[in-house]
């Protein structure tokens, strides 16, 4: 790479930075309880000159599902100033979800930040970031905080297979297998069961991402 693409790169890299530093969620996922009025999540701009367009939707979790999501977003476009803080706020529509555990969606927010006045070459950059939206029916049994232990992990050949029982997402923040790591471990949905590739099966370790984006003390099989 020569000296000209190097320095792009890295002023790209910086602005990128930047921009993400300058907004900032009040959380990194959503928990909507079956009866309430609505969710929030908080939008601030830490920027001290920077003003920013903010602009959000919710879609499916699965991008094979052609119907809409049954929630909107309020307000959906709007100027955030900086220092300034705006509110996000969820209300579900109405649809026939599940109720016998956790459906999950995509809450999308995307900033965008004003062009250079007086510069030739504007450069305009937007970040998008997702954020997952967790449906809790109400009566479903269990404790949330502890769904994750409940776990239970095997191995077949050189697959690890991680089963499910409980009616909630849960999302890893790390599996660890005879002492090797697996690589972006993501979430297992409610009842289903999941798998990985391994070299080699042993003690499985795991660690998990809580309502709060807390991550949780290791568990054992």
């Amino acid at each position: 790479m020569n000296r000209y693409f190097m320095t792009i790169a890295v002023f790209f890299s910086l602005v990128s930075f930047s921009s993400v530093a300058g907004i900032i969620m009040g959380g990194t996922r959503v928990i909507y309880n079956e009866g309430d009025r609505e969710a929030s999540l908080s939008v601030t701009n830490a920027d001290s000159h920077v003003p920013y367009l903010v602009q959000s939707w919710i879609e499916n979790y699965s991008s094979n599902k052609a119907e809409r999501a049954p929630f909107i977003v309020t307000p959906p476009l709007f100027r955030l100033d900086p220092e300034q803080k705006n509110i996000l706020r969820i209300t579900f529509t109405g649809s026939q979800l599940p109720t016998d555990r956790e459906s999950v969606f995509w809450l999308n927010v995307k900033s965008i930040s004003p062009s250079q006045k007086g510069i030739s070459n504007k450069l305009q950059v937007n970040i998008k970031s997702m954020f997952k939206i967790f449906y809790r029916p109400a009566g479903l049994p269990g404790d949330p905080a502890t769904a994750w232990e409940k776990l239970e992990f095997h191995c077949s050949g050189r697959r690890l297979i991680a089963v499910n029982p409980t009616p909630r997402f849960i999302s890893f923040y790390s599996i660890t297998v005879a002492d090797r790591e697996i690589d972006e471990p993501g979430m297992i949905a409610p009842l289903t069961g999941k798998e990985w590739p391994v070299e080699h099966c042993g003690q499985v370790k795991w660690r998990a991402i809580n309502d709060f984006g807390g991550i949780s003390d290791y568990a054992r099989r």
